[in-house]
């Protein structure tokens, strides 16, 4: 079993006597399973401090790549500066490169440009299209650890995943639709920005499912490629309420909620319900004045975490021991708005 350590220090932190610690790293005959998994295990727990030690004052210099609405990549430049101010005496200095919409070429010509120039870590929204998955193999490759964030590309080789279970959070959009309506008729006005996001998908999917299981009398519209911007999405749900004049209810995936809310009062139609995602500015303010209902919101806080953990510990220990740090899924009204 090999280890820098000694005897005597695995010892103390499995809490075992040397003598067994040296038959256990030796492979010797008459040991018990419950004993080799604890040496194991201290060896992986000194493992991790001594990375904690070695990565004490080290400056790292960070990308992080999203296509996203204005109002949410400012929450998360928020987040990470926040949180990168509580890892002193280590430092991390975000570069943000944020734009509303990106053509995938356009982001794979951006990533081959930061992959050139170095970088210590990658933090990356972005659509799961083969030449971005491409592009990120070229990271690893490199030794450079990739964090995807929010969306996920789960057949890349990224390093991690930060951010909520987005099946699960669709599901208890479902639930609080379908256990609002008990049963009655209903049709739901959902919103994607855009179906190349994996995040988004995951949503839609786990929605649908609960629905078509526990609700089948409530109905979807879809409408989707807004992006989340306001003159887009308004557009679009101009014409499926339009087109649509049973729709009650509306679950925005994808964001552009005030061009939404704006469309339901244009035709002068109710809203009965109304489900957001994430409590940027916009959502906020329209929860606190009842237009939307209620927010699903995780902390980007913990995403910036598990993505500054992930960056620093590449390398220093086991992928398996850093291990995925989602963010839970929290329902806000406006009565728990965290500070």
């Amino acid at each position: 079993m090999a280890h820098p350590f000694l005897v005597k220090d695995i010892a103390f932190q499995a809490g075992l006597s040397t003598a067994t610690v040296d038959r256990v790293l030796n492979e010797r005959p008459g040991v018990r399973r419950q004993t080799i998994a604890r040496v194991r295990a201290a060896i992986e727990e000194l493992e991790k401090q001594q990375a904690g030690l070695d990565i004490q004052g080290r400056k790292f210099a960070i990308d992080i790549v999203m296509e996203a609405p204005e109002r949410f990549t400012d929450a998360v430049r928020r987040a990470f500066e926040s949180e990168a101010m509580t890892l002193a005496p280590t430092s991390f200095r975000c570069r943000f490169h944020f734009a509303e919409t990106m053509r995938p070429q356009d982001i794979v010509q951006l990533l081959g440009r930061i992959r050139l120039r170095g970088t210590d870590g990658l933090v990356l929204k972005a659509p799961d299209v083969p030449e971005i998955v491409g592009a990120v193999a070229r990271f690893e490759t490199g030794g450079i650890p990739v964090v995807t964030l929010v969306t996920d590309l789960p057949n890349s080789q990224r390093t991690a995943y930060a951010g909520a279970d987005n099946r699960a959070a669709g599901e208890t959009a479902a639930y609080l639709i379908g256990e609002r309506f008990a049963g009655a008729a209903a049709t739901v006005l959902v919103t994607l920005s855009s179906g190349r996001f994996r995040g988004e998908e995951e949503r839609e999917i786990g929605f649908r499912r609960v629905l078509r299981q526990h609700y089948p009398t409530i109905r979807i519209v879809e409408i989707s490629e807004g992006h989340g911007r306001d003159s887009e999405t308004g557009a679009l749900a101009d014409a499926a309420l339009a087109a649509n004049p049973d729709i009650n209810a509306a679950y925005s995936i994808g964001g552009g909620n005030r061009s939404v809310l704006a469309a339901f009062d244009r035709l002068n139609r109710n809203c009965a319900l109304y489900i957001a995602h994430d409590l940027d500015d916009d959502n906020l303010a329209l929860l606190r004045a009842r237009r939307i209902h209620f927010v699903l919101h995780h902390d980007l806080k913990t995403d910036a975490r598990t993505a500054f953990r992930t960056i620093m510990l590449y390398g220093r220990v086991p992928s398996a021991a850093v291990g995925p740090q989602l963010s839970a899924v929290v329902v806000i009204t406006p009565y728990n708005v965290p500070e």
